[in-house]
């Protein structure tokens, strides 16, 4: 299915999400500039995941309603590109790639196979907006967008301490 989300331009507040006929099919609820947390509810309300910074070893991770934790993302150092890992358990572990410069990502399976991409599409001094095309049968699309939250909040990271 096709997402469009978006951050919000202080990381507060709720953002929804649509899909590609412009209906809402959840929102993000982005819960404090000083916790990098957030939840995903689905299209009834319900909780469907959150994201968060673990409190040691600064990765982000990705947890179902009963907090139990469905991956974990690492932001791996690349020297020409962006480049980082979901470990989502059982479930595998998924490679997430972009060029350096570049606001399309790649996400690939253990195998290579490309399950997933999305893009930035926000311009400059905007807040970050995206939009996700999911395919894969192992993650859900409500957890993906936790992903890509948790990207950009690697990026945005990176980019203060330049």
């Amino acid at each position: 299915m096709e997402l469009y989300f978006n951050d919000r331009l202080l990381n507060r507040g709720k953002s929804d999400i649509m899909n590609a006929n412009g209906d809402k099919v959840g929102f993000v609820d982005l819960e404090g500039m000083l916790t990098s947390s957030l939840s995903v509810y689905g299209p009834d309300e319900e909780l469907r995941c959150s994201g968060k910074v673990r409190t040691w070893g600064y990765k982000w991770m990705v947890t179902d309603p009963s907090d139990n934790t469905l991956g974990l993302l690492i932001d791996n150092y690349a020297l020409f590109g962006k480049k980082y890992r979901y470990d989502a358990t059982e479930r595998g572990s998924y490679t997430i790639e972009a060029p350096a410069f570049s606001r399309s990502y790649t996400i690939f399976d253990e195998s290579g196979s490309t399950v997933a991409t999305f893009e930035k599409t926000s311009k400059w001094l905007q807040p970050g907006a995206f939009c996700l095309l999911n395919t894969s049968p192992q993650l859900d699309d409500y957890e993906l967008i936790a992903v890509v939250l948790g990207i950009h909040h690697y990026e945005k990271r990176r980019n203060r301490n330049e």
